[in-house]
Parts: C-alpha cells; sequence; structure tokens
C-alpha cells in the first residue's frame, strides 16, 4: 500500500512540504493545532491579519504566506480531490472541475487586506458542489 504523497504528482512535493513545515510550526511555537479542515482556515486567516497589524514588510513574511497558503491549498487538495500544478515556479490547485486556485497568491492578498483563504476554500468546494 503506497501513502498519499507517494502517488502524487511531483508539482505537490513543494507545497506539501511547505504546508506541512507550517503545521508544525503552528504546532511548536504557537501551540496552535492545525488539521487540515476547512475550519482551521478561519485560524489561518486571523493569524494573517496579525501579521500584518505587528507592521511586518510582505518582503520579511513571504515565507510564512506561502506556507499559509500551500497549507491552504492542501486543505483544498483533501477536501475536493484536486491535485497540485506548477508551472515556472509557481503553485496551483486544479479542482476537478477543471478551475484553478491560487492559494499562495491568496495569502499575500489576505496580508493587504483584500483576501481570504477560508473564502478561497470555500469558493473551491461550492464549485464541486455544483458539478
Amino acid at each position: 500500500m503506497t501513502t498519499q504523497q507517494e502517488t502524487r504528482p511531483t508539482a505537490a512535493a513543494k507545497p506539501v512540504r511547505w504546508a506541512a513545515d507550517t503545521v508544525a510550526r503552528m504546532r511548536e511555537g504557537a501551540r496552535l493545532r492545525l488539521d487540515y479542515s476547512a475550519q482551521s482556515l478561519w485560524r489561518v486567516d486571523r493569524l494573517i491579519e496579525d501579521l500584518c497589524q505587528d507592521g511586518k514588510p510582505p518582503a520579511g513574511v513571504d515565507n510564512v504566506l506561502r506556507g499559509f497558503g500551500a497549507y491552504a491549498g492542501e486543505v483544498i487538495v483533501r477536501q475536493t480531490g484536486a491535485e497540485w500544478w506548477a508551472v515556472g515556479g509557481d503553485h496551483w490547485v486544479r479542482t476537478p472541475d477543471g478551475k484553478l486556485w491560487d492559494p499562495i497568491a491568496e495569502a499575500r492578498a489576505c496580508f493587504t487586506g483584500d483576501g481570504s483563504l477560508r473564502l478561497l476554500c470555500r469558493d473551491a468546494m461550492r464549485g464541486e458542489e455544483r458539478t
């Protein structure tokens, strides 16, 4: 029997690792448990809000935002059966209905107050309900 990691496309390797690293960092550093549920993205949105309010420059938190975006993408993958796609160094999630989602860009948009990982996940999951 193979694990989910072994059967996934190579495009998933980096974002899956970024997401896992984020889960571990949040568990160890912030004592926050992220369980890959859609509900956990409420907490992630709040964490990004807190980063923004701390006055940190976007370049200073880019790796953190990438990790949160990868985590949100992995939530979508696990909830909808989507898959990771990589083109030119960018990583997107493609849901079974063929739509592409960019959770890493959405995490960066959250930092500027123009996005929500929770809403991105909700929209990706709604698309699956209609098909």
